[in-house]
Protein backbone atom coordinates (compact mmCIF):
# COMPACT_ATOMS: atom_id res chain seq x y z
CA UNK A 1 0.00 0.00 0.00
CA UNK A 2 1.11 3.79 -1.12
CA UNK A 3 1.94 5.27 1.91
CA UNK A 4 1.93 9.13 1.76
CA UNK A 5 2.55 12.20 4.13
CA UNK A 6 2.06 15.90 3.64
CA UNK A 7 4.28 18.24 5.68
CA UNK A 8 2.84 22.13 5.04
CA UNK A 9 3.57 25.16 6.22
CA UNK A 10 7.53 24.88 6.95
CA UNK A 11 10.38 26.82 6.83
CA UNK A 12 12.26 24.73 3.88
CA UNK A 13 15.79 24.83 4.17
CA UNK A 14 17.05 24.24 0.41
CA UNK A 15 19.63 24.38 -1.31
CA UNK A 16 21.13 28.43 -0.73
CA UNK A 17 17.75 29.61 0.66
CA UNK A 18 14.98 28.91 3.31
CA UNK A 19 11.71 29.36 2.32
CA UNK A 20 8.18 28.74 3.14
CA UNK A 21 6.71 26.01 2.05
CA UNK A 22 5.38 22.03 2.10
CA UNK A 23 6.97 18.75 2.09
CA UNK A 24 5.35 15.52 0.22
CA UNK A 25 5.98 12.08 1.04
CA UNK A 26 5.54 8.73 -1.07
CA UNK A 27 7.10 5.49 0.07
CA UNK A 28 9.67 7.07 1.76
CA UNK A 29 10.69 9.20 -0.86
CA UNK A 30 10.69 13.11 -1.42
CA UNK A 31 7.95 13.37 -4.04
CA UNK A 32 6.74 16.81 -4.12
CA UNK A 33 8.07 20.23 -3.08
CA UNK A 34 5.62 23.15 -3.10
CA UNK A 35 5.78 26.91 -2.10
CA UNK A 36 2.93 28.61 0.05
CA UNK A 37 1.92 28.39 3.61
CA UNK A 38 -1.47 26.44 2.49
CA UNK A 39 -2.38 23.30 5.12
CA UNK A 40 -4.06 20.68 2.63
CA UNK A 41 -6.94 18.70 4.08
CA UNK A 42 -4.66 15.39 5.83
CA UNK A 43 -1.48 17.58 5.94
CA UNK A 44 0.45 18.25 9.08
CA UNK A 45 0.81 21.84 9.66
CA UNK A 46 4.22 22.60 10.90
CA UNK A 47 3.39 25.87 11.71
CA UNK A 48 6.42 27.72 10.34
CA UNK A 49 9.23 25.40 11.70
CA UNK A 50 11.84 24.48 9.92
CA UNK A 51 12.03 21.78 8.05
CA UNK A 52 15.42 20.22 6.67
CA UNK A 53 17.50 17.50 5.63
CA UNK A 54 18.21 14.52 8.23
CA UNK A 55 21.54 15.21 9.84
CA UNK A 56 25.01 13.04 8.62
CA UNK A 57 27.27 12.36 10.69
CA UNK A 58 30.49 11.58 9.28
CA UNK A 59 33.09 10.93 12.81
CA UNK A 60 31.43 10.39 16.02
CA UNK A 61 32.82 9.38 19.03
CA UNK A 62 29.40 8.76 20.87
CA UNK A 63 29.25 4.79 20.09
CA UNK A 64 32.79 3.89 21.93
CA UNK A 65 31.41 5.99 24.93
CA UNK A 66 28.46 3.64 24.82
CA UNK A 67 30.39 0.86 25.01
CA UNK A 68 32.77 2.08 27.73
CA UNK A 69 30.91 4.45 29.34
CA UNK A 70 33.75 4.30 32.19
CA UNK A 71 37.50 3.21 31.89
CA UNK A 72 38.09 -0.06 31.98
CA UNK A 73 33.94 -1.21 31.89
CA UNK A 74 32.78 -3.11 29.01
CA UNK A 75 29.15 -2.90 28.17
CA UNK A 76 27.09 -5.29 26.32
CA UNK A 77 27.64 -4.27 22.35
CA UNK A 78 24.02 -4.45 21.60
CA UNK A 79 22.82 -2.56 24.49
CA UNK A 80 25.24 0.22 23.63
CA UNK A 81 24.50 -0.06 20.13
CA UNK A 82 20.99 0.61 20.62
CA UNK A 83 21.32 3.30 23.15
CA UNK A 84 23.87 5.18 19.80
CA UNK A 85 21.29 4.99 17.72
CA UNK A 86 18.01 6.04 19.68
CA UNK A 87 20.33 9.00 21.13
CA UNK A 88 21.18 10.21 17.29
CA UNK A 89 17.95 9.47 16.10
CA UNK A 90 16.92 12.63 18.53
CA UNK A 91 19.41 15.04 17.76
CA UNK A 92 18.26 14.75 14.40
CA UNK A 93 21.45 12.73 12.85
CA UNK A 94 19.60 10.36 10.54
CA UNK A 95 22.75 8.92 8.66
CA UNK A 96 25.97 7.91 10.69
CA UNK A 97 28.88 6.51 9.96
CA UNK A 98 30.06 4.85 13.33
CA UNK A 99 33.80 5.43 14.24
CA UNK A 100 35.67 2.23 15.75
CA UNK A 101 39.41 2.64 15.98
CA UNK A 102 41.27 0.14 14.27
CA UNK A 103 44.74 -0.85 15.51
CA UNK A 104 45.33 -2.05 18.84
CA UNK A 105 48.43 -1.87 22.21
CA UNK A 106 47.42 -5.02 23.56
CA UNK A 107 49.76 -4.64 26.92
CA UNK A 108 50.48 -1.90 29.32
CA UNK A 109 49.08 0.59 31.39
CA UNK A 110 48.56 2.55 28.44
CA UNK A 111 46.80 -0.08 26.24
CA UNK A 112 44.08 -0.11 23.95
CA UNK A 113 41.94 -3.63 23.29
CA UNK A 114 40.88 -4.29 20.06
CA UNK A 115 37.20 -4.39 19.63
CA UNK A 116 35.93 -2.78 15.51
CA UNK A 117 35.49 -6.32 13.97
CA UNK A 118 32.91 -7.84 16.73
CA UNK A 119 30.95 -4.08 17.05
CA UNK A 120 31.21 -3.73 13.29
CA UNK A 121 29.70 -7.47 13.11
CA UNK A 122 26.57 -7.09 15.76
CA UNK A 123 26.00 -3.24 14.31
CA UNK A 124 25.31 -4.71 10.90
CA UNK A 125 23.24 -7.83 12.19
CA UNK A 126 21.21 -5.41 14.14
CA UNK A 127 20.88 -3.12 10.62
CA UNK A 128 19.84 -6.59 8.97
CA UNK A 129 17.29 -7.13 11.35
CA UNK A 130 16.01 -3.52 11.27
CA UNK A 131 15.89 -3.09 14.64
CA UNK A 132 18.00 0.19 14.59
CA UNK A 133 16.42 4.10 14.11
CA UNK A 134 18.71 5.41 11.61
CA UNK A 135 21.18 4.67 8.81
CA UNK A 136 24.65 3.27 9.65
CA UNK A 137 28.09 3.10 8.04
CA UNK A 138 31.61 2.56 9.17
CA UNK A 139 34.33 4.72 9.49
CA UNK A 140 37.60 2.88 10.68
CA UNK A 141 39.97 5.16 12.57
CA UNK A 142 43.25 3.42 11.66
CA UNK A 143 45.59 4.23 14.23
CA UNK A 144 49.35 4.41 12.93
CA UNK A 145 50.91 4.58 16.14
CA UNK A 146 49.71 0.86 17.42
CA UNK A 147 51.10 -2.85 17.36
CA UNK A 148 48.22 -4.53 15.15
CA UNK A 149 46.92 -1.76 12.58
CA UNK A 150 47.47 -4.03 9.50
CA UNK A 151 45.82 -7.27 10.68
CA UNK A 152 42.49 -5.70 12.00
CA UNK A 153 41.92 -3.87 8.91
CA UNK A 154 42.57 -7.17 7.27
CA UNK A 155 39.86 -8.85 8.87
CA UNK A 156 36.81 -6.08 7.25
CA UNK A 157 35.44 -6.87 3.91
CA UNK A 158 34.10 -5.08 0.63
CA UNK A 159 30.63 -6.03 2.48
CA UNK A 160 31.14 -4.21 5.59
CA UNK A 161 29.52 -0.75 4.38
CA UNK A 162 33.12 0.60 5.39
CA UNK A 163 32.41 4.06 3.76
CA UNK A 164 35.49 5.72 5.40
CA UNK A 165 39.05 5.23 7.12
CA UNK A 166 40.62 8.02 8.55
CA UNK A 167 44.11 8.51 8.29
CA UNK A 168 45.00 8.44 12.54
CA UNK A 169 48.50 9.34 14.18
CA UNK A 170 48.46 10.14 17.98
CA UNK A 171 52.30 10.08 18.16
CA UNK A 172 53.26 12.32 21.06
CA UNK A 173 54.50 15.90 19.96
CA UNK A 174 52.80 16.44 16.47
CA UNK A 175 49.58 16.93 15.16
CA UNK A 176 46.55 17.08 18.07
CA UNK A 177 48.97 16.81 21.00
CA UNK A 178 52.19 18.86 19.89
CA UNK A 179 51.56 20.11 23.46
CA UNK A 180 52.47 17.27 25.66
CA UNK A 181 50.88 19.01 28.22
CA UNK A 182 47.48 18.97 26.77
CA UNK A 183 48.12 14.82 26.23
CA UNK A 184 49.25 14.47 29.61
CA UNK A 185 46.06 16.15 31.27
CA UNK A 186 44.42 14.44 28.41
CA UNK A 187 45.64 10.78 29.31
CA UNK A 188 45.99 11.13 32.99
CA UNK A 189 42.30 12.27 33.37
CA UNK A 190 41.28 9.38 31.76
CA UNK A 191 43.38 6.81 32.48
CA UNK A 192 45.10 7.48 35.86
CA UNK A 193 48.39 6.96 34.79
CA UNK A 194 50.88 8.38 37.30
CA UNK A 195 54.20 10.65 36.28
CA UNK A 196 56.06 7.75 35.36
CA UNK A 197 53.42 5.56 33.65
CA UNK A 198 52.94 8.74 31.86
CA UNK A 199 56.33 9.10 30.48
CA UNK A 200 56.73 5.36 29.36
CA UNK A 201 53.30 5.83 27.70
CA UNK A 202 54.78 8.85 25.59
CA UNK A 203 58.03 6.46 24.80
CA UNK A 204 56.37 3.58 24.00
CA UNK A 205 53.95 5.26 21.32
CA UNK A 206 56.77 7.37 20.01
CA UNK A 207 58.78 3.46 19.30
CA UNK A 208 55.74 2.44 18.13
CA UNK A 209 55.48 4.91 15.40
CA UNK A 210 59.35 4.90 14.30
CA UNK A 211 59.27 0.55 14.27
CA UNK A 212 55.63 0.27 12.58
CA UNK A 213 54.05 4.33 11.49
CA UNK A 214 55.35 3.92 7.71
CA UNK A 215 54.02 0.48 6.91
CA UNK A 216 50.76 0.75 8.92
CA UNK A 217 49.80 4.11 6.57
CA UNK A 218 50.53 2.27 3.55
CA UNK A 219 48.47 -0.10 4.54
CA UNK A 220 45.46 1.98 5.30
CA UNK A 221 45.86 3.57 2.16
CA UNK A 222 45.69 0.26 0.67
CA UNK A 223 43.23 -0.95 2.55
CA UNK A 224 40.48 2.04 2.33
CA UNK A 225 41.25 1.31 -1.59
CA UNK A 226 40.02 -2.21 -1.34
CA UNK A 227 37.07 -1.18 0.71
CA UNK A 228 35.89 1.48 -1.83
CA UNK A 229 35.94 3.70 0.92
CA UNK A 230 36.63 7.26 1.05
CA UNK A 231 40.44 8.05 2.98
CA UNK A 232 40.15 11.22 5.41
CA UNK A 233 43.28 12.39 7.44
CA UNK A 234 43.51 13.75 10.75
CA UNK A 235 44.70 16.18 12.63
CA UNK A 236 47.13 17.67 9.82
CA UNK A 237 48.52 20.39 11.34
CA UNK A 238 51.19 21.79 8.38
CA UNK A 239 51.02 22.23 4.70
CA UNK A 240 53.49 19.43 4.17
CA UNK A 241 51.46 16.95 6.13
CA UNK A 242 48.40 18.24 3.62
CA UNK A 243 50.61 17.61 1.02
CA UNK A 244 50.70 14.33 2.13
CA UNK A 245 47.61 13.76 2.64
CA UNK A 246 46.60 14.97 -1.07
CA UNK A 247 49.13 12.52 -2.41
CA UNK A 248 47.39 9.64 -1.08
CA UNK A 249 44.30 10.62 -2.61
CA UNK A 250 42.60 12.33 0.53
CA UNK A 251 39.72 14.75 0.11
CA UNK A 252 38.45 14.80 3.54
CA UNK A 253 40.22 16.62 6.15
CA UNK A 254 39.62 15.70 9.71
CA UNK A 255 40.02 18.43 12.00
CA UNK A 256 42.58 20.23 10.89
CA UNK A 257 45.20 21.95 13.65
CA UNK A 258 46.40 24.78 11.92
CA UNK A 259 44.88 27.23 9.69
CA UNK A 260 48.10 26.89 7.69
CA UNK A 261 46.63 23.23 7.28
CA UNK A 262 43.22 24.15 6.42
CA UNK A 263 44.51 26.76 3.40
CA UNK A 264 46.87 24.16 2.26
CA UNK A 265 43.68 21.69 2.47
CA UNK A 266 41.31 24.01 0.35
CA UNK A 267 44.12 25.08 -2.03
CA UNK A 268 44.10 20.78 -2.99
CA UNK A 269 40.61 20.71 -2.69
CA UNK A 270 40.45 18.74 0.38
CA UNK A 271 37.13 19.86 2.40
CA UNK A 272 37.80 20.98 6.00
CA UNK A 273 35.21 19.32 8.60
CA UNK A 274 35.63 20.74 12.38
CA UNK A 275 34.26 19.76 15.52
CA UNK A 276 31.07 20.90 16.69
CA UNK A 277 32.28 21.32 20.41
CA UNK A 278 34.59 23.17 19.65
CA UNK A 279 32.70 25.58 17.65
CA UNK A 280 30.23 25.65 20.29
CA UNK A 281 32.87 25.74 22.99
CA UNK A 282 34.61 29.11 21.18
CA UNK A 283 37.64 26.94 20.96
CA UNK A 284 39.30 23.56 20.66
CA UNK A 285 40.20 21.16 23.85
CA UNK A 286 43.64 20.10 22.68
CA UNK A 287 44.75 23.80 22.15
CA UNK A 288 44.02 23.97 18.34
CA UNK A 289 42.65 26.27 15.64
CA UNK A 290 39.07 27.35 16.65
CA UNK A 291 36.42 26.37 14.21
CA UNK A 292 34.87 29.70 14.31
CA UNK A 293 38.71 31.40 12.91
CA UNK A 294 37.90 29.15 10.46
CA UNK A 295 34.67 30.00 9.60
CA UNK A 296 35.52 33.46 9.63
CA UNK A 297 38.30 33.18 6.87
CA UNK A 298 35.92 30.90 5.05
CA UNK A 299 38.00 27.37 5.82
CA UNK A 300 34.91 25.56 7.15
CA UNK A 301 33.20 23.19 4.69
CA UNK A 302 31.74 19.60 7.26
CA UNK A 303 30.92 20.15 11.08
CA UNK A 304 30.65 16.67 13.26
CA UNK A 305 28.90 16.11 16.36
CA UNK A 306 32.73 15.27 17.46
CA UNK A 307 31.56 13.46 20.78
CA UNK A 308 28.54 15.36 21.84
CA UNK A 309 25.60 14.54 19.00
CA UNK A 310 23.61 17.36 20.26
CA UNK A 311 25.92 19.89 19.07
CA UNK A 312 25.76 19.18 15.02
CA UNK A 313 22.70 20.64 15.02
CA UNK A 314 23.52 23.89 17.56
CA UNK A 315 26.76 24.39 15.65
CA UNK A 316 24.52 24.04 12.26
CA UNK A 317 22.78 27.56 13.47
CA UNK A 318 25.58 28.94 14.65
CA UNK A 319 27.17 28.84 11.58
CA UNK A 320 24.16 30.41 10.17
CA UNK A 321 24.06 33.45 12.50
CA UNK A 322 27.94 33.83 11.87
CA UNK A 323 27.50 33.81 8.08
CA UNK A 324 24.06 35.54 7.87
CA UNK A 325 22.74 32.55 6.28
CA UNK A 326 20.67 29.66 8.05
CA UNK A 327 20.69 27.28 4.83
CA UNK A 328 24.68 27.43 4.63
CA UNK A 329 25.17 26.71 8.04
CA UNK A 330 22.79 23.68 7.51
CA UNK A 331 24.50 22.75 4.48
CA UNK A 332 27.52 21.68 6.71
CA UNK A 333 25.57 19.21 8.24
CA UNK A 334 23.64 17.89 5.15
CA UNK A 335 24.90 17.81 1.58
CA UNK A 336 28.34 18.75 2.67
CA UNK A 337 29.34 15.76 4.67
CA UNK A 338 26.46 13.51 1.72
CA UNK A 339 28.91 14.68 -0.83
CA UNK A 340 32.47 13.95 0.81
CA UNK A 341 31.22 10.16 1.13
CA UNK A 342 29.80 9.74 -2.03
CA UNK A 343 26.05 9.63 -0.65
CA UNK A 344 23.61 10.88 -3.45
CA UNK A 345 19.63 9.88 -2.58
CA UNK A 346 19.95 12.14 0.55
CA UNK A 347 21.66 15.35 2.53
CA UNK A 348 18.75 18.07 0.41
CA UNK A 349 15.39 18.44 0.03
CA UNK A 350 15.04 17.49 -3.66
CA UNK A 351 12.44 15.22 -5.45
CA UNK A 352 13.22 11.39 -5.55
CA UNK A 353 15.50 11.85 -2.39
CA UNK A 354 15.11 9.54 1.05
CA UNK A 355 12.61 11.51 3.09
CA UNK A 356 15.59 11.89 5.99
CA UNK A 357 13.79 15.37 7.79
CA UNK A 358 13.98 16.64 11.24
CA UNK A 359 11.71 19.53 12.13
CA UNK A 360 12.73 21.87 14.91
CA UNK A 361 12.22 25.34 15.93
CA UNK A 362 14.87 28.22 17.18
CA UNK A 363 14.32 29.94 20.63
CA UNK A 364 17.22 32.06 22.01
CA UNK A 365 19.71 31.02 19.64
CA UNK A 366 19.17 27.38 20.56
CA UNK A 367 17.77 25.01 17.87
CA UNK A 368 15.13 22.50 19.29
CA UNK A 369 14.11 19.59 17.45
CA UNK A 370 10.08 18.63 17.24
CA UNK A 371 10.50 15.46 14.99
CA UNK A 372 12.43 13.15 13.21
CA UNK A 373 11.83 10.90 9.97
CA UNK A 374 13.56 8.19 8.30
CA UNK A 375 12.61 7.06 5.06
CA UNK A 376 9.26 8.70 5.92
CA UNK A 377 8.81 7.26 9.51
CA UNK A 378 8.59 9.11 12.52
CA UNK A 379 11.96 7.99 14.64
CA UNK A 380 11.87 10.75 16.91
Amino acid sequence: MTQELILANATLILAGETRRGSVKITDGLIAEIADGSAVPTGAMDLEGDYLSPGLIELHTDNLERHIEPRPGVDWSHAAALVAHDAELASTGITTVFDAMRVGSIPSGKGRYVKYARQLATEMLELRARDMLKISHFLHLRAEVCSETLAEELSEFTDEDRVGLVSLMDHTPGQRQFRDIAKLEQYVKSKRGMSDEEFITHVANLKDLRARFGDAHEAATVAEAARFGAVLASHDDTTAEQVATSAGHGIRLAEFPTTVEAARACHAHGIAVMMGAPNLMRGGSHSGNVAAKELAELELLDIVSSDYIPAAQLQAAVKLGEIWGDLARGMATVTSAPAAAVGLTDRGVLEVGKRADLIRFAIGDGTPMPRAVLSRGQRIA
